[in-house]
């Protein structure tokens, strides 16, 4: 695991934008097609606004990914990620196509249905984040280290569900869904090079957890310690825990 640490949110999200924009157009150059995962949340907002901008990538040859959902949102909710992916990333750019995950229909037949697609190729790039409670997508701790299947029906901890309505997606907790669908830790794994995007002091103390802890399930995000291409980008606050 690397790590590139910038003085603010905007330059953290410009660099991690041109790292996975340089991978993209490197795939393009060698296969003629790209394959993305695209994350969420407010992590993501810089990275997504500076990515839609890279130069000299041609949009009609790549295909996206929806790294995880809630269930039973629909995509007008302000929280939805499809509604958030749709307007920030897919509106933007010129896809190939890009797969959404529906939380509003049967959960284990949209985890099998974009599953298949997911795996008919390798991954080339994926743009992720760290949740507060040290989680990798929604994979909450305890995460599933062992699970195959690409995408899980998971259930949201306290520390995640906080998150979100700390975050101002949700009015009361109670208004926070308790299950998600989720991209399984070992097929984020699967992706050739990670670009995984952290603002914020309240990510500081997950930040040192995954990046100078051990690598457990009960920190999901340690297990890119594992992983041979991934890239921790960072703004001062996030990093502001760790020794060096």
């Amino acid at each position: 695991m690397k790590l590139e640490i910038f003085a603010t949110e905007q330059e953290m999200g410009q660099a991690a934008a041109e790292a996975g924009a340089e991978k993209i157009r490197q795939a393009l150059a060698e296969r003629g097609e790209a394959r993305i995962i695209v994350a969420t949340g407010a992590s993501q907002f810089t990275v997504l606004g500076a990515l839609v901008k890279q130069p000299d990538i041609d949009w009609s040859k790549v295909t996206g990914f929806h790294l995880d959902e809630y269930l039973g949102l629909p995509m007008t909710h302000p929280a939805s990620f499809r509604g958030y992916l749709k307007e920030r990333f897919v509106d933007q750019v010129s896809l190939k196509a890009f797969h959404y995950l529906d939380g509003e229909t049967d959960p284990q037949q949209e985890c099998e249905r974009v599953g298949k697609l997911l795996t008919e190729a390798p991954i080339d790039v994926a743009f992720v984040g760290i949740g507060e409670n040290g989680h990798l997508a929604f994979n909450d701790p305890p995460a599933d280290f062992e699970t195959e299947q690409p995408y899980l029906v998971v259930d949201l901890d306290e520390a995640c569900r906080r998150q979100q309505h700390g975050e101002g997606w949700f009015p009361t907790m109670d208004d926070v869904p308790t299950q998600a669908l989720s991209m399984s830790v070992n097929q984020i794994l699967k992706t050739n090079t990670i670009i995984c995007s952290v603002p914020d002091e309240r990510k500081a103390e997950a930040v040192k957890n995954s990046v100078e802890g051990k690598v457990t399930p009960e920190v999901p995000a340690s297990i890119l310690q594992t992983h041979g291409d991934t890239t921790l980008f960072l703004d001062q606050a996030a990093a502001s825990l760790l020794k060096s």
